[in-house]
């Protein structure tokens, strides 16, 4: 099953301007307050999920968690295995020193560094794709290199080496998050191809992205 581009845009423009009035633009969901009940993203999800299971829209609406699961299904990586020797902990907190002193070092949001690498590895150190990806924040040997990673399965040397890949990103893309992410997971030549320079731009041009990584912005922003 894949995504519609389309729902990923309105998903990306509430990430963008989160105070956007559904309502006055005549959409039939309602955005709601802090009193426990669901937020326009995952009311968006569980309706455009909803549909995508019936076929017709008939079927009842199913909880805006369930969306998500299956969301965080689509975006599975099914190659992903685990390094033998590997620290296979997956509580976040294990690591909060360490995002925390990337942050300071290069001045990334604490919240963008958890949910990049809860999107990328579900907190497992030892995590490793079948293209090669390594530990928390699924760096490539390559890249790794480049950022004086020696040992992508230890923790604090893959959070420092992907936070100052991501601050790369950011100073590239002149701040716009959506963008340096979208290049985290495809790659900046595959995202600098498409012109896409701006957040606006990205959603106009969503389309012109992988299917992988318009998932992959939507969950990580999700996740932050």
């Amino acid at each position: 099953m894949s995504i519609d581009p389309r729902i990923i845009k309105t998903l990306l423009q509430l990430q963008l301007a989160p105070s956007l009035d559904l309502k006055a633009a005549s959409n039939p969901l309602q955005a709601t307050t802090g009193d426990g009940s669901a937020s326009l993203f995952d009311t968006l999800l569980s309706q455009y999920m909803s549909d995508t299971a019936s076929g017709d829209g008939s079927s009842a609406p199913i909880l805006p968690a369930d969306a998500l699961a299956q969301l965080e299904a689509l975006n599975s990586y099914p190659n992903i295995s685990y390094h033998a020797d590997g620290d296979s902990t997956a509580e976040p907190s294990a690591y909060d020193e360490l995002i925390q002193q990337a942050s300071a070092r290069y001045g990334i949001d604490p919240a963008l560094i958890q949910a990049v690498i809860k999107t990328e590895s579900g907190f497992r150190s030892d995590a490793q794709s079948g293209s090669g990806a390594k530990g928390l924040m699924q760096l490539m040997d390559g890249t790794a290199r480049g950022l004086g990673v020696t040992d992508s399965f230890d923790p604090a040397q893959n959070i420092n080496g992907g936070t100052k890949y991501l601050a790369m990103l950011l100073k590239k893309y002149n701040g716009n998050e959506q963008v340096a992410l979208a290049a985290y997971n495809a790659g900046p030549g595959r995202v600098d191809r498409t012109g896409i320079r701006t957040n606006e731009q990205l959603i106009e041009n969503l389309e012109a992205l992988p299917e992988e990584t318009q998932r992959y912005v939507a969950k990580v922003l999700q996740a932050k």
